[in-house]
């Protein structure tokens, strides 16, 4: 397994645990209003990771056979995004609007993370 798979799969096992945890905010604490807009944002940022992903895997396949290929997927990225937002204006008696929106950024922040616990093994 290549060092990006590894990363891959350390990257997505870190989002799972993230979103259990805001699962169990979301079903045992009194702020469950917060907790489903972090786990909404969340669940949209887990799915674009996977996306990000899996273009980019595409990207190297397609560089290794020297074909071209189409993008990363920006456009179906930024809708999912929007449809997050949609869905937390619709539904603000169970969605935080703000929380959603910090939950959008949570892969970037576990990749961060990631970055920084991996090069501090090195």
């Amino acid at each position: 397994m290549s060092n990006y798979d590894t990363m891959i799969t350390r990257q997505r096992k870190y989002m799972f645990y993230l979103l259990a945890i805001l699962v169990l905010g979301a079903g045992f604490t009194p702020y469950p209003r917060i907790f489903l807009g972090l786990l909404l944002g969340s669940l949209i940022s887990f799915y674009n990771l996977w996306l990000l992903q899996r273009k980019i895997n595409n990207l190297a396949d397609a560089v290794e056979e020297k074909r071209s290929v189409r993008g990363i997927g920006t456009l179906s990225r930024l809708t999912a995004v929007a449809l997050a937002v949609v869905v937390a204006l619709r539904y603000e008696d169970y969605f935080h609007t703000i929380a959603v929106l910090i939950g959008l950024m949570t892969s970037y922040l576990v990749i961060l993370i990631d970055f920084v616990m991996s090069k501090s093994k090195e």
